[in-house]
């Protein structure tokens, strides 16, 4: 068991030794560039996809010359690498630092448009918890009501539909629960979030639904019906207001 761990422990120290050779070689290698050569370097990285090695070209150009005309392209590249690598967090910091920095560049909205897209991307299955797409959201809704004519808001409003639908979901995939242990009012106050908050998703017509089942289910006849006449005036056609219809209609 000594002779394993000793082994482990070389391993390890040999690992941590090629490691800082590694790093030092590659800080050997971009000393002394300028930013020109540094961002050249850096955007032909980008081109053939080698995102981590973009960074550091991109990074060294912010730490070395931040007052350089190109740091805040730098810095908008750097974000947009750690995007394409799935680092969503140092994706968004760096994304924060550039609007902190250069609120006045021309590239300003798609800054604020790929943060929203950082937390878009990581929009969870509705079974899990939702706060990253509340984030999603929020930072969406931030693009479109700062730069409402741009193209960038066109699609920030079609991405924030699903990040909405899959909030509402949430709700009812918490109603249901409730519903099916029998705990009718907290899942009339799940259903109602979604009829208040979310009307325009695809989850509005069983919302509804449910309303009009736990109202029936409580023997409030009149609420029921007043759900059912809601889901009948906007969504008379479909399978949700049949199964209402059933629940309330006339006894003969």
């Amino acid at each position: 068991m000594k002779i394993l761990l000793k082994k482990i422990t070389i391993i390890l120290c040999c690992f941590l030794v090629l490691s800082c050779a590694n790093k030092k070689k590659t800080e050997d290698k971009l000393a002394n560039l300028t930013p020109e050569t540094l961002y050249s370097d850096g955007m032909a990285n980008m081109n053939k996809a080698s995102y981590s090695k973009a960074i550091e070209y991109f990074e060294r150009i912010n730490q070395e010359y931040p007052y350089s005309p190109l740091a805040s392209k730098a810095q908008l590249m750097e974000s947009y690498a750690y995007y394409k690598t799935g680092k969503f967090e140092f994706a968004i910091a760096s994304l924060e630092d550039y609007i902190s920095l250069y609120p006045g560049e021309k590239n300003i909205e798609y800054a604020y448009y790929l943060k929203a897209l950082c937390y878009y991307d990581q929009i969870a299955n509705v079974k899990l918890d939702q706060l990253g797409t509340e984030k999603a959201k929020e930072a969406l809704i931030e693009v479109i009501n700062r730069f409402p004519d741009s193209d960038y808001a066109r699609d920030a409003s079609f991405k924030l539909n699903l990040a909405l639908d899959h909030l509402a979901g949430k709700e009812m995939e918490v109603g249901r629960f409730y519903l099916k242990k029998g705990e009718i009012i907290a899942a009339i106050n799940r259903f109602k979030i979604v009829v208040d908050k979310y009307q325009t998703t695809s989850q509005i017509e069983e919302a509804l639904y449910r309303l009009v089942e736990c109202y029936h289910i409580l023997g409030v006849e009149e609420e029921a019906r007043r759900y059912a006449a809601v889901l009948g005036n906007n969504y008379s056609g479909g399978v949700w207001f049949k199964h209402a219809y059933k629940l309330v209609k006339p006894k003969k």
